[in-house]
């Protein structure tokens, strides 16, 4: 895969996919441009999911796809999977033993997920998250926590999480200069759009992104979703003048 010289690396839920009016603005707008804009779609779904999203909404088939809040990454034309990344994600990754701490905390409930690449629950709330956290750093797991939209726990691998999986694809696949804007709407995106590129809350943002802290590279959108991408891109990177400059 050729190196990325401009990169939109998006959440789709609630980001990239909720504004239609929003989505062709900003379509039009990369389409008009000189130079092509690359596209990773970095999400909470598995890869069917965001596939079946892709194909419901008519979305652009992504150059990446980064899916399970991180954990896989899939590159190129067909989208195979990263056999590093998969490999990274495999090391000391114990999701049996996570399952058995689950089942003793209430108000824990397992999501139904194709495989255990990571392992996800609804909770009611954020005092059965947190007891679960505290037993996982008791018995001394590996694990990454996320914790999101005041509901949602993802127990990922040690190392997982959307910003280290995109901090591993912009090192891997794009150019050492690329221009890049992150985008993210809820909990789970906050590592990435931390990473220090340029990235973007947009405006309909869960409470736990719209309280985040501000950083000289994070753009806050007065537009939600897509609409909100557009806003930040000019604001960063105007008509992608020439990269060197």
């Amino acid at each position: 895969m050729q190196k990325i010289r401009y990169l939109l690396a998006t959440d789709l839920d609630g980001t990239f996919v909720g504004d239609e009016a929003g989505l062709r603005e900003l379509l039009d707008y990369y389409d008009s441009l000189p130079e092509r804009v690359a596209l990773a779609y970095v999400t909470g779904r598995h890869r069917v999911s965001a596939m079946d999203l892709i194909r419901g909404e008519g979305l652009p088939v992504p150059d990446i796809l980064v899916t399970d809040v991180g954990t896989s990454v899939f590159a190129g034309p067909a989208l195979a999977e990263d056999l590093g990344w998969k490999h990274r994600m495999s090391e000391n990754w114990n999701p049996q033993a996570v399952l058995r701490i689950a089942e003793g905390i209430p108000g824990i409930r397992l999501q139904d997920l194709p495989d255990t690449r990571r392992v996800s629950f609804d909770a009611d709330g954020g005092e059965p998250a947190e007891k679960l956290r505290s037993a996982l750093s008791a018995e001394s797991i590996p694990h990454t926590f996320v914790f999101s939209s005041g509901r949602d726990v993802d127990i990922l691998p040690e190392g997982g999480g959307k910003g280290e999986a995109l901090r591993y694809v912009i090192g891997k696949f794009a150019e050492e200069r690329a221009r890049v804007l992150v985008a993210g709407d809820s909990g789970n995106d906050l590592d990435m759009l931390m990473l220090g590129y340029p990235s973007v809350i947009v405006s309909n943002a869960r409470p736990e992104l719209l309280e985040a802290e501000d950083h000289e590279t994070l753009f806050r959108a007065s537009r939600p979703c897509a609409g909100g991408i557009l806003e930040a891109w000019m604001h960063f990177h105007g008509n992608t003048a020439d990269i060197s400059g």
